[in-house]
C-alpha cells in the first residue's frame, strides 16, 4: 500500500483525539441534577490522543515521546499525534514533512485500525453500561444521553467520573468529558479541560460560556460559512446574537434559524443511538503523482476492496458512489453516480468507480490522491435487486 495508509472511515462516526495524569474534576455545585423535569443530561466522551495513546500504552519505548500516527515519508499525512508531538505544534490532517519540521524527533508509528477498533468497542461497552442511548461519532468520541440511565444516578457528572475510571483500569487510557444539557455544549465541555479533563455547563452557565466563542466553533460552521459570517461582521456568539432570525435566514437560508438558536446556547437535536454514517470511504495518497489510467485503476482496486469489507462487515449497502481526485496542485474534484437501489456487490461498486475514473480523462495534471466513498446508506441489503441499478 502507498504511502498514508488508505483509512477507512469507521461507520462508527465523522472523526480524532488525547494522555495526563489525574482528573480534572468539575465543582461539585454544579452536578446536573435539573430540577426541571424536561432538562436533559448530556455526557460528551472524548479519548485523550487515542491513537497515538494506543501506541504509547502498547509500546512503552513510545511513552513520553513525540509519536505522530502515519506515514513518515514525502507524501506521509498525520492521522493522529501524542500530546508530546502536539506541543511543538504537529496536528492531524497535517503533512508529515511539515511535521518533521516542526519536531525533528517525531517518531512515526504505521496506524493499526484493527487495534483501534477492538478499544473503541471496549469503550462502548463501558458506555452500554450506564444508556442505550449512544450516539457514536468516531472510534473515540461519543454523545450519551444519561437523563434516564440504567443505574439510576441522579448527577450527570458523577456518570461520566465514573466512566472515565473505568476506561482507565479497563484501557490504561484517558478520557475527556464534557456534561451539559444539549450536546453542543457538552462537546464544549469535553475540549475544555483536555486531556483527562471532567467539566459541566450547567443550564445558567450555558449563554455566557458561549459568548465570546468563535463562530468557527459552532456546530454547522465550515470554514466556508465562517468566511461569509466574517464578511457580515460576525466573529463570535455575541455578533450572531446582535442579528435577527430573518437576517440569517437571508444569509444563510434554513441554515440561519439553527445559528440564530445555537448562539444562544439552546441545541435541541437528540442523541441518536445505533447512528449510521452518511457515507463509507477509502482514499490513498500516493509516493508520487500519478498520469496514466492503468496506474489509476490499479490504486482504485485496494480503496474498493476496503470500502466493501466494511460494507459486508456491518451489513448495509449505499446508492450513491463518489470519486474523489487531488491533483498535484492539490486541487480537489469529487464525481458521483446515483443509483435507485442500493449496489449489490463489489464488482459494482469497482466498476463505477472505474468509470467515473475514466471519464475524467485525459488529465492535464498528475494525482497525488484518489479516494472512493459510498453514501446514501441503508441498514437492509435484503431487499436488493441487482436488476434496478439503474443510473439516475
Amino acid at each position: 500500500m502507498n504511502e498514508v495508509g488508505a483509512e477507512l472511515l469507521s461507520v462508527m462516526a465523522e472523526p480524532d483525539l488525547n494522555p495526563s495524569e489525574g482528573f480534572a474534576l468539575a465543582p461539585r455545585g454544579s452536578d446536573l441534577e435539573f430540577e426541571q423535569g424536561s432538562q436533559r443530561k448530556i455526557i460528551h466522551v472524548d479519548m485523550d490522543a487515542f491513537y497515538a495513546s494506543v501506541e504509547q500504552r502498547d509500546n512503552p519505548a513510545l511513552r513520553g515521546k513525540p509519536v505522530a500516527v502515519g506515514g513518515s515519508r514525502a507524501r506521509g499525512v498525520v492521522a493522529a499525534a501524542s500530546y508530546e508531538a502536539r506541543k511543538f505544534g504537529v496536528r492531524s490532517a497535517m503533512p508529515s514533512v511539515t511535521a518533521r519540521r516542526k519536531c525533528p524527533d517525531l517518531i512515526f508509528v504505521e496506524p493499526r485500525f484493527d487495534v483501534y477498533k477492538k478499544v473503541s468497542l471496549q469503550i462502548r461497552a463501558i458506555f452500554a453500561e450506564h444508556t442505550a442511548v449512544i450516539e457514536p461519532l468516531s472510534l473515540d468520541e461519543a454523545y450519551l444521553d444519561v437523563t434516564e440511565n440504567l443505574q439510576g444516578i441522579a448527577s450527570a457528572p458523577e456518570i461520566a467520573e465514573r466512566i472515565k475510571a473505568k476506561i482507565r483500569a479497563e484501557t490504561q487510557l484517558t478520557a475527556s468529558a464534557g456534561v451539559s444539557y444539549n450536546k453542543f455544549l457538552a462537546k464544549l465541555a469535553s475540549d475544555h479541560r483536555k486531556p483527562d479533563g471532567l467539566f459541566v455547563i450547567t443550564p445558567e452557565m450555558g449563554s455566557s460560556f458561549i459568548e465570546a466563542l468563535a463562530v468557527e466553533r459552532f456546530h454547522g460552521v465550515g470554514p466556508a460559512t465562517a468566511a461569509k459570517m466574517k464578511k457580515l461582521g460576525i466573529f463570535n456568539a455575541r455578533d450572531l446574537r446582535a442579528k435577527d432570525e430573518a437576517f440569517l435566514l437571508r444569509y444563510f437560508g434554513k441554515a440561519g434559524r439553527h445559528f440564530y438558536w445555537i448562539c444562544r446556547g439552546i441545541d435541541r437535536r437528540p442523541v441518536l443511538p445505533n447512528r449510521i454514517r452518511k457515507s463509507i470511504g477509502a482514499e490513498n495518497t500516493f509516493s508520487r503523482d500519478l498520469t496514466s489510467l492503468d496506474d489509476m485503476r490499479a490504486e482504485l482496486d485496494p480503496l474498493v476492496d476496503k470500502v466493501w469489507h466494511y460494507c459486508e462487515s456491518i451489513g448495509v449497502r449505499g446508492r450513491t458512489v463518489t470519486l474523489k481526485v487531488k491533483f498535484a496542485n492539490f486541487q480537489i474534484i469529487t464525481r458521483s453516480r446515483s443509483y435507485i437501489a442500493p449496489i449489490s456487490d463489489r464488482s459494482t461498486l469497482a466498476s463505477i468507480s472505474e468509470e467515473l475514473l475514466a471519464a475524467q480523462f485525459p488529465m492535464r495534471k498528475g494525482v497525488r490522491l484518489l479516494g472512493v466513498s459510498l453514501s446514501s446508506l441503508c441498514a437492509d441489503a435484503g431487499d436488493v435487486d441487482p436488476q434496478m441499478t439503474l443510473a439516475l
